[in-house]
């Protein structure tokens, strides 16, 4: 008998590349298009574990036999969730925000077993900007990097040079960790071909 298929439910080239650096290649990738838009009185936690629960369900729903696994990182300053910047200018906005402070990074991970089981955690980091200079937003601007992303930027880029301290994972902010990821899969079952 066939082990159970991976997939992954995200369209995030970043998550891709992250599940390949611990040597996991999913079987398939099943993109959850949901409102994540925040529930009223909400708080960032919540929501992005709400969130990556909602997707793994959603395209668990889709891939009857398969084990499904789903991401969500909200961008968090207090209880304010940025947003995933459109736009140059909502990067700017999310960057003046960011400078000199620091901020959470929340990212929800979810799996659907096979069986119908769903496992999920939460994985919070601590990101500090250094004080941006007009010079600093203006060149991550022109750069076009931080649109798209969750709070306006990318640790992984560019970005990683305004990154005064990080505690938590590296993986979570980048949008998938790793550890905790494996041990959700590990724990339901899933093994590695």
């Amino acid at each position: 008998m066939a082990e159970p298929r991976l997939v992954l439910a995200s369209a995030s080239p970043r998550r891709l590349d992250l599940l390949r650096q611990i040597g996991l290649t999913p079987d398939a990738v099943d993109a959850a298009a949901l409102d994540e838009t925040p529930l009223a009185d909400e708080t960032p936690r919540r929501l992005a574990l709400r969130l990556a629960e909602a997707k793994a369900g959603h395209v668990a729903a889709r891939q009857p036999g398969a084990f499904v696994l789903a991401a969500d990182s909200v961008v968090a300053v207090g209880r304010r969730v940025l947003p995933k910047a459109e736009d140059a200018a909502e990067v700017g906005a999310c960057l003046a925000l960011l400078s000199g402070r620091a901020h959470r990074v929340l990212t929800g991970i979810a799996v659907a077993a096979p069986d119908g089981r769903i496992a999920s955690r939460l994985v919070e980091s601590r990101v500090h900007f250094k004080r941006l200079s007009k010079a600093d937003i203006d060149g991550y601007l022109a750069s076009g990097e931080g649109v798209g992303m969750a709070g306006g930027y990318a640790i992984q880029g560019l970005a990683g040079g305004l990154v005064i301290s990080l505690q938590g994972s590296y993986s979570g902010v980048v949008g998938l960790p790793l550890y905790e990821t494996s041990n959700l899969l590990t724990g339901l079952g899933y093994r590695r071909p």
